[in-house]
């Protein structure tokens, strides 16, 4: 018999006895579904932020912010150089408007469903050309807000997670009562987090004068970017960055996608090393239990490399059917589950859905096998060192 052959004997003969070892099995089974479990769900915290983020992105739209500004609560626009940018070349016109929008980014304190406790919440305010540069928002109850009216549109996430932000209620922000006209969705991106108003109004309420935070431009085309930067570059009148918005929500997200990683990474590494602890006790208990049937396999001509091998393979297998367990409960309970978390580039809250991709699931079952292959290892030597004479003798 070939040594792949007598791997695939002995390996087939070890799987086959694990029911009647299935308490020491169960073990490595639920220690390695945990690991997979948990670094699938912290992680996807991590991959939904993104997704949600970056959703809100488009190729052909730029996010234009004072130069050197972090984010849109550093920056300062003001009116006139709104009326630069919707000249310059580049920027797209409909029925030969440009589609510009000036907005104005303000902090406003609105309750958790789950918990009762007030929260940040981003309300922008927005023009009207703010509703054609996101090309995938649509109304889906009510309608939009009024020029010139303290009217709230609401985004879908927003009024999932927030109190009274249901249509036709009003609520309280600075010195004026709002009242809610509309809910709005936008492919599940950042902007469903937030309220939308008349930017004239916001201004007026938070005594903000004549002044923006950010201005959002459609482009003529993706590679019109660079026609509009050195148009805005050569122009001493005004002094912006101009960045590409997917671009722009990438870097917002960074921040609190390195902190999730830098806590997910290192969780997932110490539940490991556990899981790889509880692998070694259940081999070290699977060979201790089949002393006897091992030795007999070596004494009939069986070579130690294969029972070895076959040794390591049942840990993997024990391992991998551990990180199909916990890939696929993460999946079950956690895909798609909706949570709002202080996003650290804008101190108000981002509605996303926890998102268990398939590659997500792929690291995690990686993960997995490691840890039973290296379980596994120790055991699988000790087995083939053992002197045949003594296990015999032994058991």
């Amino acid at each position: 018999m070939s040594g792949i052959q007598q791997i695939i004997a002995v390996t087939l003969l070890n799987l086959r006895s694990i029911p009647q070892r299935l308490g020491a099995s169960l073990v490595a089974i639920v220690g390695v579904a945990a690991v997979v479990g948990v670094f699938a769900g912290v992680l996807s915290m991590s991959s939904g932020f993104q997704k949600t983020m970056l959703a809100a992105g488009a190729a052909d739209t730029v996010v234009i912010l004072r130069a050197g500004a972090t984010g849109e609560l550093a920056s300062a626009v003001s009116n006139e150089q709104i009326q630069i940018i919707s000249t310059s070349p580049g920027v797209r016109k409909r029925d030969g408007v440009p589609e510009v929008s000036g907005e104005l980014y303000v902090v406003v304190d609105v309750a958790k469903k789950s918990t009762n406790e007030s929260a940040n919440v981003p309300l922008r305010g927005v023009q009207s050309g703010a509703f054609g540069i996101r090309a995938n928002m649509s109304i889906i109850e009510g309608r939009r807000f009024d020029e010139g009216k303290n009217e709230l549109l609401v985004g879908r996430s927003a009024q999932r997670q927030f109190k009274g932000l249901e249509v036709g209620n009003t609520i309280p922000f600075g010195p004026t009562e709002w009242s809610i006209v509309g809910i709005f969705e936008d492919d599940g991106s950042a902007s469903e987090s937030e309220l939308w108003a008349d930017v004239r109004v916001v201004q007026a309420t938070y005594r903000r004068g004549n002044s923006y935070q950010v201005v959002r431009a459609k482009l003529e085309s993706p590679e019109s970017i660079d026609r509009l930067t050195a148009a805005l570059e050569d122009d001493p009148r005004i002094d912006v960055d101009v960045i590409n918005e997917r671009d722009f929500y990438s870097q917002q997200s960074e921040a609190m996608t390195n902190i999730i990683n830098y806590v997910g990474y290192p969780l997932t590494i110490l539940m490991s090393i556990g899981a790889i602890f509880g692998a070694l006790n259940t081999m070290y208990s699977s060979i201790s239990a089949r002393g006897k049937e091992i030795a007999t396999l070596r004494a009939i001509g069986f070579r130690p490399l294969s029972i070895l091998v076959s040794v390591v393979i049942e840990s993997g297998v024990l391992a991998l059917i551990g990180g199909l367990v916990g890939g696929g409960l993460a999946w079950l309970f956690l895909n798609g589950f909706t949570v709002s978390t202080l996003n650290a580039a804008s101190f108000s809250q981002v509605v996303f859905d926890f998102a268990v991709s398939g590659e997500l699931i792929m690291q995690g079952l990686w993960a997995a096998v490691l840890i039973g292959l290296v379980g596994g290892l120790f055991p699988a030597i000790r087995a083939v060192r053992i002197p045949v004479s003594t296990a015999l003798r032994e058991l």
